[in-house]
């Protein structure tokens, strides 16, 4: 029986190329990334053997770049982004700028017009998220203050990026564009004036920002505590993706931000919950898999053959990714009075490009202002600089050494005020982060101190009681239960004292016992009444939860049921003690 197996034959060639040339490039001390384009080349359409759908995989790829961009916002709360503007704002806009005009002049020397200059320089300014993070998680340094920075700085510039695709179609005509037949130049901006065009994009990202800062918070964790609170692993784990996926396609499609874009504010809203470290977990693996063929789509888009025809141009957009923009980085760092360490290592996360450069490259050669032969410069670029990358790394940490031997007071000394104080704007941050991760921590540590039985399920149960606790108090005097009632839920007692009423004598609960399991468990009514005798403070789990959760663990259940079936023999000895006597 014959199928269409595109989608099923390209993904798992990629893997398997993927994990074969992975290996081999760790075996040769090479980033696992290398030999990730390298798997992309071999199955492009570009060299012999098996061809895998490109359409297909640069899908998929997306998906990557998505779940990636989620993954880390997820890290990356709205006021460490804010922390790091005074850098990243100013840092990006004029490293933009001055890279573009690099690219413009390089393009001049190669006899191409303004139009194909304009979209080559920005192609090239723009560094790749995604071979930045994979950097800066092989060395650890995420959560430092430099990669802070370099993260808050490109996403500056996906931003920026942003407001370039939208803009190049409206002024296409103007930068002399020749487009290819069926290419509506304007077609983006819809016939409007450029003034209103860019206004409108402006208005559309701080629409989008404004919703996803102040309106987000609110209701994505109130989404993932209703689903947490079905005990589903599954649906838990489906619902951050369709957070992750939907925001970003809703931000595409109604805010004209990019996926990765609106994916990184999806996981900057879900980091507010407190059960962003799960989803985070849970989608890890994705994230693992999908930015593999976020690499592989690149090898398969690269034709080796420009190496040979355009060495020159290659060599020279090389110069420009990796000195130029590292250069301009590390002076604009250095000018806003930031130390050197900070300076190197911003400048070493730019030496690289990615998948905004191949967006624009591909809009660019359909507009008809860049040459199909500026599509595969851009693309021996990004390929040879994101091999390059690692060792751009390792040059910048060699000369951060060389500085603090050789000038140990400039090194060490310039910039250091400014540093300290992000430093500390950030520290406070992360202190209030893990303050309440920590009072996360100690709630369910106290839940397990107050009631050991729980400590026989796994953590993601014990959050789930959390969730699932409706807190109820009451007043000395007041009766919390009544004889003959229908059980409404089961009562965990977190402080106080009560007293339960049987028919010859009353028997005293204090914290740490439970009560009302009996009519959970029969399906019966209530059979005594229950007084508070202190203030209290219960845990209340309701009927329908109880069922629910303790059909999920047996084991629970049927401790529970001990313990109550122990409490009803006490009880039937007692009375029968008392009768005899």
């Amino acid at each position: 029986m014959h199928h269409e197996v595109s989608l099923i034959a390209t993904v798992a060639v990629s893997f398997v190329f993927a994990a074969v040339f992975g290996y081999l490039a760790d075996r040769l001390r090479l980033p696992p990334l290398v030999g990730y384009l390298v798997a992309g080349i071999l199955i492009g359409p570009i060299t012999p053997g098996f061809i895998a759908d490109a359409a297909l995989a640069g899908q998929l790829a997306e998906m990557g770049v998505i779940l990636l961009m989620f993954g880390v916002g997820l890290h990356f709360s709205a006021s460490e982004l804010l922390a790091v503007r005074g850098i990243a704002i100013p840092g990006a806009i004029v490293q933009i700028v001055l890279a573009t005009l690099l690219g413009v002049g390089l393009a001049s020397l190669w006899g191409w017009g303004i139009g194909a200059g304009l979209v080559f320089g920005l192609s090239l300014s723009v560094a790749s998220t995604v071979v930045l993070l994979k950097a800066l998680e092989e060395r650890n340094q995420v959560n430092s203050a430099n990669g802070r920075v370099a993260v808050g700085w490109l996403i500056v510039e996906d931003l920026a990026m942003v407001l370039a695709l939208v803009l190049l179609p409206a002024l296409a005509e103007i930068l002399g564009a020749h487009p290819a037949a069926g290419t509506a130049i304007g077609a983006a901006a819809g016939g409007m004036p450029i003034a209103l065009t860019i206004a409108m994009t402006l208005l559309k990202v701080a629409a989008f920002a404004v919703m996803a800062i102040f309106l987000g918070p609110k209701v994505v964790p109130w989404l993932l505590t209703l689903v947490a609170r079905t005990g589903s692993p599954e649906l838990f784990t489906l619902s951050v993706l369709a957070i992750a996926l939907g925001i970003a396609f809703g931000a595409t499609e109604f805010f004209g931000v990019s996926f990765a874009l609106g994916a990184f504010f999806a996981g900057v809203v879900m980091s507010e919950s407190n059960l962003s470290h799960r989803a985070a977990a849970d989608s890890l693996p994705l994230q693992n898999a999908f930015s593999v063929l976020f690499f592989i789509s690149v090898g398969m888009l690269f034709d080796p053959s420009i190496l040979l025809r355009e060495p020159i141009a290659v060599m020279a957009a090389l110069a420009l990714i990796i000195f130029g923009k590292s250069v301009i980085a590390s002076l604009i760092v250095l000018v806003l009075r930031f130390p050197v360490g900070m300076s190197l290592s911003v400048a070493a996360s730019l030496a690289q490009i990615g998948e905004f450069s191949f967006i624009l490259a591909g809009l660019g050669v359909s507009l008809g202002l860049l040459p199909k032969e500026g599509q595969d410069i851009i693309l021996a670029g990004a390929i040879l600089s994101i091999t390059l990358n690692p060792l751009v790394f390792m040059a910048a940490e060699a000369l951060e050494k060389g500085l603090h031997y050789k000038w140990p007071s400039f090194a060490t000394g310039y910039g250091r005020r400014r540093h300290d104080v992000l430093v500390r704007e950030l520290g406070d941050i992360r202190a209030i982060n893990d303050e309440r991760n920590r009072q996360h921590q100690l709630k369910m540590q106290q839940l397990i101190d107050t009631f050991p039985l729980f400590a026989q399920v796994d953590e993601h149960s014990q959050e789930e009681l959390l969730l699932l606790f409706r807190p109820k108090s009451a007043s000395p005097g007041e009766r919390v239960v009544r004889v003959g009632d229908r059980g409404d839920g089961m009562y965990f007692i977190a402080s106080g004292v009560v007293e339960v009423e049987l028919e010859d004598e009353n028997v005293r609960l204090e914290a740490g016992a439970f009560f009302g399991e009996m009519a959970l468990l029969t399906g019966g009514r209530r059979t005594a009444d229950v007084i508070a005798i202190d203030f209290c403070e219960f845990l209340v789990l309701e009927r329908r939860d109880f069922n629910v959760f303790m059909s999920r663990h047996p084991a629970l259940r049927t401790a529970v049921s001990n313990m109550a079936r122990e409490r009803t023999e006490m009880n039937v000895l007692r009375r029968s003690r008392d009768q005899s006597s």
